[in-house]
């Protein structure tokens, strides 16, 4: 079992009256609250004077990362420096990175969605902080982000490792901004970084085998909610993270001539809701989990850890019909796209409105929920008739009595 497992492991199974410790070693140590906050914290001596700086919250700062900005820690340390943040401590040199990072964060973070803003600071302060944090913003020169960005990379993180380099060129700009440097050093070392693999796509059969699949869904013999769950994805064109989590009370106007999913801006990780409008089909699908499922809020509902089906539930599924590397529940959405762009029926952009993918352009990005509602309701019906029209042409003949 991993450190980071072992972690996991010892807080969902340790129960305490009051907050605990779980010690590492060097003075790191997890503070464990009653309302199960987890953080990081580093115990020190500096000038005779007991003092102790926080990392940041588990799991968004991994044990990995807690002991690199512990490690740092002692270095400051060793060369007669106090490790602690403007938080902690106050700095008086207002030039430190860390400075003029967190002025930069406090300045953005009302553009960016609670979850996002906590993303980025957990990054700055398990990956950058530890090792730039005291440095003057005005002296640091590409070498020395390159050998920072290189820590990530080392983890096997090349996405997220562009991703950080990107906050702290903002962070340098914001500098450049406030007269505390003049250049933004992380402009010279992108070609320096390694190489995003190229992108998988998750698999999906060719339109030619899409009538083959929807007849072993149609005849699958497993679980009676796993086979409705991957038909409801299907129809809806959702992701699968969206569907498990689907929740009674998200549907609305289910008696309406204009029925509608509305997913919310905290499960879509987005600025805004996401409207799926529900198809006849879709309206039958639940009439059908209703008969099936108990009182739990959740439509495809589980008694697991997480309330819900899991991850891999569906994805099984389709193995065990023989699409193994051949089509995964997330690879339905490239199925729809193609079928539906080939058909020459529906504008793209409404194609694209229905998958919830961003578009490059913020503007357009800005849309409304409701956006080709009407236009997109008669391309999902179509879609649900498409399905069901392929699933009555491969069913066998009924055999003359």
């Amino acid at each position: 079992m991993s450190r980071n497992s072992a972690i996991k492991s010892i807080i969902v199974n340790h129960r305490e009256s009051k907050p605990y410790r779980l010690t590492d070693a060097d003075s790191l140590y997890l503070f464990v609250t009653l309302k199960g906050s987890r953080l990081w914290r580093f115990d020190f001596r500096h000038n005779g004077k007991r003092n102790t700086i926080s990392f940041g919250k588990w799991p968004a700062v991994s044990l990995k990362m807690a002991r690199d900005r512990r490690d740092e820690a002692h270095r400051c340390l060793a060369l007669g420096d106090s490790p602690a943040p403007r938080r902690g401590i106050s700095l008086p040199d207002a030039r430190h990175f860390e400075t003029v990072a967190r002025d930069w964060y406090d300045a953005s973070k009302a553009a960016w969605t609670p979850r996002y803003a906590e993303l980025i600071l957990a990054r700055l302060e398990g990956d950058i902080f530890p090792h730039l944090g005291r440095d003057d913003i005005g002296q640091i020169e590409p070498p020395r982000v390159l050998e920072v960005i290189r820590k990530i990379e080392a983890r096997g993180a090349i996405v997220m490792a562009k991703r950080v380099k990107g906050y702290c060129s903002e962070v340098f700009q914001f500098g450049i901004a406030q007269g505390k440097c003049s250049r933004d050093p992380t402009s010279d070392i992108h070609r320096a970084l390694q190489k995003s693999r190229p992108k998988r796509h998750r698999r999906a059969l060719p339109p030619s085998e899409f009538s083959g699949l929807l007849a072993k869904l149609e005849t699958y013999d497993g679980d009676a909610i796993t086979k409705i769950a991957l038909r409801f994805t299907l129809l809806t064109m959702v992701r699968t993270q969206e569907a498990r989590f689907a929740k009674w009370t998200e549907f609305e106007g289910l008696e309406s001539d204009m029925p509608v999913w509305r997913i919310s801006s905290v499960r879509m990780k987005r600025s805004r809701d996401h409207l799926v409008p529900l198809s006849r089909q879709v309206l039958d699908v639940l009439k059908q989990i209703k008969m099936l499922s108990s009182n739990s809020p959740y439509l495809f509902a589980k008694n697991a850890r997480q309330g819900v089906i899991s991850q891999n539930t569906m994805l099984f599924a389709l193995y065990r019909m023989g699409y193994h590397g051949l089509q995964t529940t997330h690879g339905f959405r490239r199925c729809a796209s193609t079928i539906l762009n080939e058909s020459g029926l529906f504008e793209p952009d409404w194609i694209e409105t229905q998958l919830a993918h961003i578009d490059r352009d913020k503007i357009r990005r800005a849309y409304n929920p409701a956006t080709y509602l009407r236009d997109r309701a008669r391309m999902m019906q179509w879609w649900a008739d498409f399905i069901d029209r392929e699933v009555e042409s491969n069913r066998s003949p009924a055999t003359p009595g």
